[in-house]
């Protein structure tokens, strides 16, 4: 994983009043904070109580704007925190900010961050890159934690985030009442939510049954390499009810030998992937010969010995179809800490059951060039062996890449 910095300038190292670098950090934060206190806040009331009942109060929760409540409970904190802000003889408007940051000390005291504090976005990438370079959004695989690494959080803090993406916002707040803030929740918690936020079109089209059920029909997933705006030129033909056959001809054109490559080389560096180098790269120089059928041949049946061999390494011997599609998924999942990642985990375990691995009828003869099976079997009709249903192949494959 790496860490992409953003909205961090680096400070200027002859001035004496700047925030000090932390060791082994490049970048610093690009401004300092308000300094608050007698801040003394306790949790968020869950439910309407009249003085002297009992009610029940949120000391750790996380929203996003699309949840009813969210906007109830940010207006609220919002108002104390510009409130103690003027206090400190600082105006500010939250509802303006794009990330505010509130650290709360033991002693009540606080750091208000307004839009000033380096932010670093953990990720998967997809390609090897040194130090120093530029990282693109087609670079990202996942988002697996955002933090603040020059704020000096200690675990006796409380703290307080609300930041935006594009039109929508999030917040979390930990008010610490086990007395030991747990710094790495706080984080992966951020990163989900960044992802639910910047990545929420994915999210949607795989909550819509109908959506999810054409891109199944159809052989399509948000796999890992096409989930910008590849994928979502497919959702939008979709949810419009047009046909694919443009928008599949067009994604197809831009897997180029260059594009395959770069998949080739993350693909061998993996010891269960680079035995079979020769064959996985005659599967390349099929797809750029616009050969699918030996595309497909190739990758189809590998797919299952892959994970065979990363399962008999783990276990000690082999599993059936079902016990390796779960240790695929369950491989992903401890990869990245948490199941609900851009790797889309369960989903692609329906995708795998449904497409890749799904059975077929030898009687009514309807097997496809999409089931690994019916491929194997030889019992996958002639003109189904498409240039499309082999960049599904490359991509299933490829997120195989990502899982194990």
């Amino acid at each position: 994983m790496t860490n992409r910095e953003e909205g961090s300038n680096l400070p200027n190292h002859n001035d004496p009043e700047a925030t000090p670098i932390k060791p082994g950090v490049l970048a610093g934060n690009i401004g300092d904070p308000i300094l608050l206190t007698d801040v003394n806040l306790a949790g968020v009331s869950a439910q309407p109580a009249r003085g002297g009942e009992q009610v029940k109060i949120w000391v750790r929760l996380a929203l996003t704007s699309d949840d009813r409540i969210f906007h109830q409970i940010a207006s609220n904190l919002a108002n104390v925190i510009e409130n103690h802000a003027r206090q400190a003889g600082k105006h500010i408007r939250i509802n303006r900010a794009e990330t505010v940051l509130l650290v709360i000390k033991a002693d009540n005291s606080a750091e208000l961050w307004v839009d000033s504090a380096a932010v670093v976005h953990k990720c998967v990438i997809k390609r090897s890159m040194p130090a120093g370079s530029v990282v693109f959004e087609t670079d990202i695989a996942d988002v697996t934690a955002m933090c603040f690494p020059c704020v000096d959080i200690k675990p006796t803090d409380k703290v307080i985030c609300l930041f935006r993406q594009d039109w929508r916002f999030a917040l979390y707040f930990d008010f610490n009442h086990d007395g030991c803030l747990d710094i790495d929740l706080f984080e992966t918690t951020l990163g989900s939510l960044y992802r639910n936020l910047r990545y929420r079109h994915l999210y949607d089209a795989l909550a819509d049954e109908a959506v999810f059920e054409k891109l199944l029909q159809s052989g399509w997933f948000p796999f890992v390499e096409i989930i910008t705006n590849d994928f979502k030129e497919l959702i939008n033909s979709i949810e419009a009810g047009f046909e694919l056959t443009d928008t599949v001809a067009a994604l197809c054109t831009k897997f180029d030998e260059k594009r395959l490559g770069c998949m080739f080389d993350r693909w061998i560096k993996k010891p269960h992937f680079s035995e079979r180098e020769p064959l996985l790269k005659a599967a390349i120089n099929a797809f750029v010969a616009h050969e699918p059928i030996a595309v497909i041949k190739i990758l189809l049946t590998e797919i299952e010995g892959i994970i065979n061999d990363a399962y008999k390494k783990t276990h000690g011997k082999g599993g059936k179809i079902k016990e390796l599609l779960d240790f695929a998924v369950s491989s992903a999942e401890r990869r990245v800490g948490q199941p609900d990642t851009l790797f889309f985990t369960a989903a692609f375990t329906q995708y795998l059951t449904t497409h890749t691995f799904a059975n077929f009828d030898p009687v009514k003869d309807d097997g496809t060039a999409g089931s690994r099976h019916a491929v194997g079997h030889g019992a996958a009709k002639s003109d189904s062996y498409t240039m499309c249903r082999a960049l599904q192949a490359i991509l299933t494959f490829d997120q195989i890449a990502f899982y194990v």
